[in-house]
């Protein structure tokens, strides 16, 4: 249940975020702790979407290291 409410708070965060321009850093946040808690699917979703969505960001940077290191760890 606690899961379901911190997804819950995570997705209003972004729907939020979405109007500001810190939206790499909100969806890089969400991301770490999507693999906090062993979600790699949807980290790797969220750190694909930072590469689309803002490619020139420092967060793209950091999205590029962390698909590279989801891939060692799950080859």
């Amino acid at each position: 249940m606690k899961r379901f409410i911190m997804v819950l708070v995570m997705i209003a965060g972004l729907s939020i975020a979405g109007c500001s321009g810190d939206n790499a850093k909100e969806l890089f946040e969400t991301a770490q702790l999507e693999e906090l808690q062993n979600n790699r699917d949807h980290a790797t979703k969220l750190y694909r979407e930072i590469l689309e969505k803002d490619p020139e960001s420092e967060y793209a940077g950091k999205a590029r290291k962390r698909l590279d290191a989801l891939k060692q760890a799950n080859p």
